[in-house]
């Protein structure tokens, strides 16, 4: 196991002020029920940003992260975050967090890994930590999918809600941190789930507007499919590169799209679901921000604290998938 260079600091979230349950779907004409959703989602409502803006729901959770951390914003040598949804495509996302916060000394960019963001992100951040470019560093996962969901799709768009989750890390303090990480992706399957048109190869026009091939397209089976195959695969890496197994998991915090998926990957980690982190029921699937905001959520209520061992892993859209072992 190796020494961690870098280690969770504070972490936070942040929410809009609205939110959708399953029965507010026939309040729109959607055919569905309560029992359909929760029966084969386990998502019970979302949060979704009717006023607020991207940039708005990660400044919240960033200045709760910063707090908890114990610095300020000009204490921040980069900001690294995660989004599928930014507020505009040019600048980033992280230029703009990073005006926001007054961060006026960070290097700020994007990771487009959508649901695997925010693992990206960490280590993404950790290497910049490794190699002397940075001593503390910002992560975060934000998205407001509700402006890029088809809310006349029933097959998607009761699944995702908005919101952001961040974290602060420093440079570690004995022997906290993250003990591994593994990232990967495969681009071959890559239109299982996208957005088709709206980019710069298929710019806006109203063919795009009349195909509404600007929102979320998704083949549930087959990303069902992968998402347990490849969150299963992460798990296993993570847990052997630390040289842990499941049992001597604490806490284990999933991406949240999917309690069947959640269930299936928990079981092939080896981890029984009362040592799995479940949320998916209040927030539905925020893709980016997902795990930030359930690691925060789970540390707030007691179920993960100072030295809990932590096995966070993700998969989303690319497709993109991680996991990483984490000492808190």
């Amino acid at each position: 196991m190796k020494r961690p260079l870098a280690y969770i600091a504070g972490t936070g979230r942040g929410l809009p002020a609205t939110v959708m349950t399953n029965f507010d779907f026939a309040k729109i004409g959607i055919e569905t029920t309560d029992e359909w959703i929760t029966d084969r989602t386990g998502i019970k409502q979302r949060y979704i940003a009717k006023t607020e803006s991207a940039t708005d729901l990660a400044a919240a959770a960033s200045r709760r992260a910063m707090e908890k951390a114990g610095i300020t914003a000009g204490e921040l040598d980069v900001i690294v975050l995660g989004t599928a949804s930014p507020d505009r495509l040019l600048p980033s996302a992280a230029v703009d967090l990073q005006a926001a916060l007054g961060a006026g000394r960070a290097a700020a960019f994007d990771i487009g890994a959508a649901c695997a963001g925010f693992i990206y992100g960490v280590t993404v951040a950790e290497a910049l930590m490794c190699t002397g470019n940075a001593e503390t560093a910002l992560v975060v996962g934000v998205e407001k999918l509700s402006a890029i969901t088809d809310w006349t799709d029933r097959s998607t768009c009761v699944l995702f809600g908005d919101g952001a989750g961040a974290a602060v890390l420093k440079r570690s303090k004995q022997h906290r941190g993250i003990l591994s990480t593994f990232i990967r992706s495969d681009g071959s399957l890559g239109d299982l789930l996208c957005r088709p048109g709206g980019g710069a190869r298929e710019p806006f026009s109203q063919n795009v507007l009349d195909t509404r091939s600007q929102y979320i397209k998704m083949n549930g089976r087959e990303v069902f499919k992968n998402a347990v195959r490849s969150m299963s695969e992460a798990s296993a890496r993570a847990l052997d590169a630390a040289k842990l197994t499941g049992t001597d998991i604490d806490l284990m915090i999933p991406h949240q799209a999917n309690i069947r998926i959640i269930e299936s990957t928990a079981k092939y980690a080896n981890i029984p679901m009362d040592k799995v982190f479940v949320d998916v029921d209040k927030y539905g699937n925020t893709s980016a921000a997902s795990i930030p905001i359930a690691l925060d959520e789970a540390i707030e209520q007691g179920r993960a604290g100072e030295g809990s061992l932590v096995l966070l892993v993700g998969f989303g859209a690319g497709f993109t998938w991680g996991s990483m072992v984490v000492r808190l």
